[in-house]
């Protein structure tokens, strides 16, 4: 068994784990809010507390016992909390593209016919049928961290949660289903809308569309900097013009251009402009 507890935080108060890409969250604080986005399809299901959903332009309220379906590549904002008196406590599935691939070959009666359309893009509260239902009962368990599946059970439920898809929506299957290579995109214009967001340099290089190897070599046309100082210098550029245009108290402009606290943001902003960002503030 390949448990991985991939976060911990003891004081204040999250624990996740992945048993083979089924992910099982506990929340302890009142608000936990993290900006997602993930590389594959998933679901997501409330065993307790409730979760928001934003994508900045309405908010989805997840609540006990309820499903929702998140695209892939899909920038969302999630809040998770404690609710009636019950901490948060949820349940994650992850459809990585090779688990997709293997079900496609031996799902014969899902492949696509040429005019079947696909499913908007955006975030799906699923409907409580009784797969999605008796799927996370079974799943439950595991919530224990004392109790270990196998991994070829979690495997099992992992194409339980794809079959409760397919059967719900026939769009599911080609929107699954979609093995093409998505497009090169621009680059300078992909940083240039998601420079506040964390992104490894994998991410990167898959968000636009590239291997690793051919996002360095395009970059490097493009800037004498790394990706990693670009983004610095843009979420610095975007937080002077916010404090000495808009008006914006330090404390308001840190977080919304990127940074994750005010003193990693204090120093940058000193060795980029010679001055500490509340004298700007101040002006």
């Amino acid at each position: 068994m390949k448990q991985k507890q991939i976060e911990e935080n003891i004081g204040p108060m999250k624990l996740i784990f992945n048993y083979e890409d089924v992910f099982y969250s506990f929340f302890y604080d009142d608000t936990s809010g993290c900006i997602h986005r993930s590389r594959e399809y998933a679901m997501n299901y409330v065993y307790s507390g409730e979760m928001i959903l934003d994508n900045g332009k309405e908010q989805i309220h997840v609540g006990k016992g309820e499903c929702v379906f998140i695209p892939r590549d899909h920038h969302i904002t999630m809040y998770k909390k404690p609710l009636n008196g019950e901490r948060y406590c949820g349940i994650f599935l992850n459809f990585t593209r090779n688990f997709l691939r293997e079900m496609y070959t031996k799902l014969e009666q899902y492949k696509i016919p040429a005019n079947t359309p696909k499913l908007k893009s955006g975030v799906i509260k699923l409907p409580k049928t009784a797969e999605i239902t008796s799927l996370f009962a079974s799943l439950t368990p595991f919530f224990d961290p004392e109790v270990k599946p196998q991994d070829d059970f979690m495997h099992l439920k992992l194409q339980e949660g794809l079959l409760a898809l397919l059967h719900i929506d026939k769009r599911f299957a080609p929107t699954l289903f979609d093995f093409n290579e998505p497009w090169k995109i621009d680059i300078l214009d992909f940083l240039n809308k998601n420079y506040m967001y964390e992104f490894t340099m994998e991410d990167l290089a898959h968000y636009t569309g590239r291997s690793l190897a051919t996002f360095k070599r395009d970059f490097k046309k493009i800037s004498d900097l790394t990706p990693e100082k670009w983004l610095i210098r843009k979420r610095l550029e975007v937080a002077y013009n916010l404090m000495k245009e808009g008006g914006n108290k330090v404390v308001d402009v840190y977080t919304k251009v990127g940074f994750r606290n005010q003193s990693h943001f204090s120093a940058a902003f000193k060795k980029q402009y010679g001055i500490a960002p509340t004298a700007v503030a101040a002006l």
